[in-house]
């Protein structure tokens, strides 16, 4: 039998759109990251990136398990001595719940080249408006993936 590789100009990308409400944290990301890369597709390719985009709608409320709520923290550094910068889950939830999503799928996709085109493709919104509707995004209900 014959490998296939698939070529880039035969990559066709859909639209998808996801709810996160009531969806726990991790689970959910993993399985937006699986898209992102391709990799529910037939002819999913390593070193090619045929993943689809990801439209999700109520960041603001997705959940974590355990005592994640209040302890929780997320670290950044400004580059500065001293600059070492901590918000909390619950704090991050109330200002800014996109980068919450943001930062669980873009930490579960490969540390290579294509992981900032692959962000690219994830679209949060803290509510359930978006303004993708003329792409006509299909509403993937339960996000569990066949391996």
């Amino acid at each position: 039998m014959k490998s296939y590789i698939a070529k880039p100009q035969e990559i066709e990308r859909k639209w998808y759109l996801v709810d996160a409400q009531g969806k726990t944290l991790g689970r959910f990301a993993s399985q937006i990251a699986r898209i992102l890369m391709g990799k529910d597709k037939p002819h999913y390719t390593p070193h090619l990136d045929l993943g689809d985009f990801v439209v999700v709608i109520n960041a603001e409320k997705i959940r974590v398990t355990g005592k994640k709520y209040t302890d929780k923290i997320y670290y950044h550094h400004s580059g500065y001595p001293g600059g070492l910068k901590a918000i909390r889950f619950k704090d991050l939830l109330a200002k800014f719940p996109e980068r919450i999503i943001e930062l669980a799928v873009k930490r579960m996709l490969p540390k290579n080249r294509l992981r900032a085109k692959r962000m690219r493709r994830l679209l949060v919104y803290r509510g359930p408006e978006h303004p993708h509707q003329a792409q006509n995004p299909v509403l993937i209900q339960d996000l569990v993936l066949k391996k």
